[in-house]
């Protein structure tokens, strides 16, 4: 019992430091992403780019544990993922590639408001999807934190139209729209889709692991980014756009270089949140941090804050505190079952009941 509950402790600590990992990303991309266009910035896959491009950062953490793992067993080899994993990693980086030029294309053409209002409706599709591939168990708790974050994310909408950018046709607007629309819809089939590759995976699910996928998955992305940048003609630009960006051109550099650093937080994130979790809760609180990062937009970029922001903002800190109310108490049950199950399964319960009709006997 001890060690279960030791173990119970670790997987906490260890979700709440992705939980944290993830709300950093979640909140500091947008934001970075949204410096780089609003001082000169034009280059849409190039920013999408830069959502993957620093996965080479995961060779440090990868590293470190092929070391600490050559020391009981070194033949070890450094990569554990399998073919059959490599394979299912490749074709969700191929997908999230795609996803991040369509939401990089939305931060480029609306305003904050409206693009978190879109995005924050990927919650509603992360759970259709996660029903149909995973077969999602939904409580009353979980329900009622998906429909409390839905109602957040549209009370951000009502007052759009005043956010609408300066001298933007009808035409960009409502592209950005469903562009951003559509990103939605993809990354709320992405996240069960890794779950689901998790389940499928015919190997031990270990974090190293994870971090394989990771990387993986950001090399692909940062390739499908790569031929879009090569098509486009974004690398002879590049140059161009740092000479003439508002900031200077080292800043740009800056810019682009933390944009890469905080969005491979985001994404490591938010498939640790999948492996000691689920799905529905990296959903949820990338959804439940979209106001957040309303108030840091606020803070850094002045805009302005209305009445329907500050609703927004109690909505879904009121869902995700269901979500994690639902997410106890689920717990505590299982852990009873276990008891119970343990309690029917251990022969010292025979024997006590051995005993107890003997002495019965003995006494009559």
């Amino acid at each position: 019992m001890e060690g279960e509950t030791t173990r119970d402790a670790m997987k906490t600590t260890f979700l709440l430091i992705n939980v944290l990992i993830l709300a950093v990303g979640n909140c500091g991309g947008p934001l970075i992403m949204r410096l780089y266009f609003l001082r000169g910035g034009t280059r849409i896959w190039f920013s999408s780019w830069l959502e993957t491009g620093g996965w080479p950062i995961i060779l440090l953490p990868l590293l470190f544990n092929y070391t600490r793992r050559r020391k009981s067993t070194p033949t070890t080899p450094f990569f554990l993922m399998q073919p059959r994993v490599f394979v299912a990693a490749a074709v969700i980086g191929t997908l999230t590639g795609l996803d991040d030029y369509l939401y990089a294309y939305g931060v480029a053409k609306l305003p904050v408001s409206t693009s978190a209002l879109i995005i924050a409706s990927q919650l509603a599709f992360t759970a259709v999807f996660a029903f149909l591939m995973v077969k999602q168990k939904f409580t009353a708790y979980s329900i009622n934190a998906v429909v409390l974050l839905t109602l957040g994310a549209l009370v951000l909408g009502l007052h759009t139209n005043g956010d609408r950018p300066k001298g933007e046709t009808n035409k960009q607007y409502f592209m950005g729209f469903f562009m951003t629309l559509a990103a939605a819809v993809l990354y709320g089939f992405v996240l069960p889709l890794v779950e689901l590759m998790y389940k499928k995976a015919k190997q031990a699910i270990t974090y190293t692991l994870v971090l394989e996928i990771q990387m993986v998955l950001c090399i692909f992305a940062t390739a499908f980014c790569t031929v879009g940048m090569l098509v486009n003609k974004d690398f002879q630009a590049i140059p161009r756009e740092a000479k003439a960006y508002e900031l200077g051109a080292t800043r740009y550099y800056v810019v682009a270089a933390f944009s890469a650093i905080i969005w491979q937080g985001f994404f490591l994130g938010a498939i640790g949140v999948i492996f000691y979790s689920s799905s529905l809760l990296s959903a949820t609180v990338i959804t439940v941090l979209l106001p957040v990062t309303e108030v840091l937009a606020v803070i850094f970029y002045h805009e302005k804050f209305q009445a329907e922001k500050g609703i927004s903002l109690f909505l879904s800190l009121w869902g995700f505190i269901s979500y994690m109310l639902g997410e106890i108490k689920q717990n505590k049950k299982e852990k009873e079952k276990k008891k119970e199950g343990n309690n029917v399964n251990n022969p010292n319960n025979d024997r006590n009941v051995e005993a107890q009709l003997a002495i019965q006997t003995s006494t009559a």
